[in-house]
């Protein structure tokens, strides 16, 4: 059988050594790291991919995408299948920051939790997300509205940025995500009004919410918090609670960092391997991140 090749790009300086390790566990043979790379170099790489081997070995082929930009990495990713002259044509996935399986496991653990703790699910829920201009937070609104949420993501900066994501988000997903401004403690706790679920996803060791304002949201089911660097960014988040109590909360209950991460990386490993064992292409991104995220969960997580 060919060997498996994994080509990983970047339009940053480095390239992510805990992808890069991620890979290698999956059982890529050979691996290569690309930096600084600029989007009109993508489909001149992808082609000379393509190119290279039959199209036989084509699913034996790959392509990751890193970086810190939710947007320029799904274009990147449009670009690479759009480049594509079939047959010739090799499996993508994108993963920028390691944040679209960070957004899928959280979204699938706070979507556990919510069965378990109150038989119930995401449609219909009102999700407050912080952290609103990170990629998290955006892979984190789309799939919670993708399941019926009402969701809303708010900017530490006002509104102009994330509006224009809310926006983009319709564009390319046909979601509607509302834009709230976070440039206030007080403006950060308005729009956690009437919230059931919230996902923070601010800067590490930044506090967006106290317990004074957890323990005024009656309406507060899950509380889920990325940040693993103290403080947290919900108080009363423990980095290793899954379902554990917040104290002085009415009912709402903790997801903490770890136990997230748990799931992003069950989710992340599962994709590689999923490329290495398809007979078909695939283009990969965090709704399928979150399909994997689930069903870690549903094995027994």
């Amino acid at each position: 059988m060919s060997k498996s090749i994994l080509h990983m790009i970047t339009p940053l300086k480095h390239m992510s050594p805990f992808d890069v390790n991620m890979a290698a566990d999956a059982g890529y043979d050979v691996i290569a790291t690309y930096t600084n790379v600029t989007p009109d170099e993508v489909r001149g790489l992808v082609q000379d991919a393509i190119f290279s081997r039959s199209p036989a070995d084509a699913v034996r082929t790959g392509f990751f995408i890193a970086g810190k930009n939710a947007g320029a990495s799904l274009d990147m990713l449009k670009t690479m299948v759009d480049s594509f002259v079939p047959p010739f044509e090799i499996n993508v996935f994108a993963d920028p920051a390691g944040s679209f399986t960070t957004a899928a496991g959280m979204v699938a653990s706070a979507e556990k939790l919510l069965s378990d703790k109150f038989a119930s699910d995401l449609k219909g829920k009102k999700v407050v997300i912080y952290g609103g201009t990170g990629v998290v937070a955006y892979s984190a609104a789309v799939i919670s509205a993708l399941q019926g949420a009402s969701v809303t993501i708010t900017g530490y900066d006002g509104l102009k940025r994330v509006s224009a994501i809310s926006e983009d988000m319709k564009r390319r997903f046909g979601v509607d995500v509302v834009p709230a401004d976070g440039s206030s403690a007080d403006m950060n706790f308005q729009a956690a009004e009437g919230a059931e679920v919230i996902f923070s996803a601010g800067p590490a060791g930044v506090q967006i919410l106290t317990e004074a304002q957890i323990r005024a949201i009656p309406t507060l089911l899950v509380a889920a918090d990325v940040n693993a660097v103290p403080p947290a960014g919900i108080a009363g988040v423990d980095v290793f609670a899954n379902g554990a109590g917040i104290p002085g909360s009415k009912n709402a209950v903790a997801l903490g960092a770890l136990a997230i991460g748990n799931v992003k990386y069950q989710a992340q490993n599962r994709l590689f391997r999923r490329m290495l064992e398809t007979d078909r292409p695939l283009a990969l991104d965090f709704r399928h991140a979150f399909e994997e995220a689930r069903k870690f969960i549903a094995d027994g997580a």
